[in-house]
């Protein structure tokens, strides 16, 4: 392969948008696709090429990303019409860095082969900020020369790529860190919640907790926005609602995964577009 591979990116939301910016920046080609035209427009300007289908991004490209919502979202680019595996093509290396099953990542990973193809899962953590800076943790699933051959291009994405073993291992990582991020936003919420009912002001709570053991950037930034009543989703609550179920159809069981596992299924019909810290208004109102 080329020191400048083609590169193909499908999906352009909240995380896939900055992400495929970075790659442009660092002078790679890309070619893109999106369902909804005015998200490829946005990145025409910055230098990408529109693609009219995943099909003719895989023609196009020797890498394809893909950052997309869910396993049926994965499952349609895959093997839909005029998508990943049906049209002529081999040799090429898809990366999904979608936050998935471990089932559908194995799935594609088995009919990616079939066609001459390579498949790593590699979903992230970190949000829109660590989309922007390149600061995301990227955990991988897949062949270790594979994981080889993306690690220059995860190094535009991320200041950390592992590789945890086979495919779906990437995705199983991504699905235990979640669920602390459940319990450690339902955590900082009950905590503001306690605090408040007994007279206590959020921004004392907020500077307890800022110089303590508990401090950390996340508890800064969610406690910024409880105080400032600001659930514009930065990580919208509906997406860890979904990574919660996955988790739970992977065995999650254990005290606290169970009941944040349910907090979170009860607060999606009425808070699912807001920020993650929106539990704070599902608990008040229990």
């Amino acid at each position: 392969m080329s020191s400048q591979p083609q590169l193909g990116w499908i999906g352009l939301g909240t995380m896939g948008n900055p992400m495929s910016r970075r790659l442009l920046e660092a002078g790679y080609p890309v070619a893109v696709y999106n369902r909804s035209k005015d998200k490829e427009e946005a990145l025409r300007a910055a230098g990408a090429t529109p693609a009219d289908s995943p099909a003719a991004v895989v023609q196009q490209a020797d890498v394809v990303f893909l950052m997309v919502s869910d396993d049926q979202a994965v499952r349609d680019l895959f093997t839909g019409p005029d998508g990943l595996l049906e049209v002529e093509a081999s040799g090429k290396l898809l990366i999904n860095m979608s936050t998935v099953s471990p089932g559908i990542s194995q799935e594609m990973a088995a009919l990616s082969q079939q066609k001459g193809h390579t498949y790593l899962d590699a979903p992230v953590s970190g949000s829109v900020k660590q989309a922007e800076s390149g600061q995301l943790v990227i955990m991988v699933g897949g062949d270790e020369p594979a994981f080889q051959q993306a690690q220059p291009l995860f190094e535009h994405l991320g200041k950390l790529a592992l590789h945890l073993g086979p495919v779906g291992n990437g995705n199983l990582a991504k699905l235990a860190i979640n669920t602390l991020l459940g319990i450690y936003t339902q955590g900082l919420a009950e905590t503001f919640l306690f605090a408040q009912q007994h007279g206590l002001k959020p921004e004392d709570m907020h500077t307890i907790i800022g110089n303590g053991a508990m401090s950390n950037v996340y508890a800064k930034i969610k406690g910024e926005a409880i105080m400032g009543d600001n659930f514009q989703a930065a990580f919208a609550l509906k997406h860890l609602a979904k990574d919660l179920r996955l988790a739970k159809a992977e065995g999650l069981n254990t005290p606290l995964g169970e009941v944040v596992h349910e907090t979170y299924q009860q607060a999606e019909p009425a808070l699912g577009n807001e920020d993650v810290i929106a539990i704070i208004k599902h608990l008040h109102h229990d």
